[in-house]
């Protein structure tokens, strides 16, 4: 009997992928790609290909990506978000909506990461881009969206205030994703980071900084079907 914790001889000198992560949560392993070579994200993307499991590699670069396509050449590789997705359509939708606001255009990349992640795990996902503080009347158009939403999730960068703001003009849950966006007082996401952790109004979660993967995971939790 093969045992499904056991990776085959190639892979098993950098990696041990968690097959059965879908059975026992509900939702397959995602590969993180930073920091892996070329050769190590093909040859996990051919074991994921032998096993049918559907997969999302994150933090890809353009070269990592050209890799795993060589395995996985019907995959959809989103290079904004950085993320890569096999099977490469999202499968059908089921439970609350997931709303995904961008500050700014600068937190486009991760807010489209939490948005495609949500999508991939099975949940409707909008993405509202440029609804910053510094002009409050762009987010107000959306109010209505926002109310029919299940969860929210906020990247803002900078003073990273938006999440906050949100907060108090909705009852579903926020997810707050400070962004590494700003000048140098903004010390690459960690005044964001701060801000959203002491936001005022309740019902924030707050993830760390530019993962959002984690804050669309977070999100497709929160609006799976009852």
């Amino acid at each position: 009997m093969t045992d499904p914790w056991q990776p085959p001889a190639e892979l098993a000198a950098f990696a041990r992928l968690d097959h059965d992560r879908s059975a026992r949560r509900g939702y397959p392993e995602a590969i993180y790609g930073e920091g892996k070579t070329a050769g190590q994200l093909a040859g996990i993307a051919a074991s994921v290909r032998e096993r049918g499991d559907a997969t999302l590699f994150t933090r890809l670069t353009a070269a990592q990506a050209a890799a795993v396509l060589a395995e996985l050449p019907d995959a959809r590789y989103d290079a904004e978000a950085r993320l890569l997705a096999w099977p490469a359509e999202p499968p059908s939708p089921t439970g609350g909506l997931v709303t995904v606001l961008a500050a700014g255009t600068s937190d486009l990349p991760v807010a489209r990461e939490a948005a495609l992640t949500a999508a991939h795990l099975g949940r409707r996902s909008e993405l509202i881009v440029d609804v910053g503080v510094a002009g409050l009347h762009r987010l107000l158009a959306h109010l209505d969206l926002l109310r029919r939403s299940r969860v929210i999730v906020v990247a803002a960068g900078m003073d990273g205030a938006l999440p906050s703001v949100v907060a108090g003009l909705v009852s579903a849950p926020v997810v707050a994703v400070p962004t590494s966006v700003g000048y140098g007082a903004a010390f690459d996401g960690l005044a964001a980071l701060l801000t959203m952790l002491n936001a005022c109004a309740p019902g924030v979660a707050v993830v760390n900084i530019d993962n959002g993967y984690g804050a669309g995971h977070l999100a497709a939790q929160i609006a799976a079907a009852e």
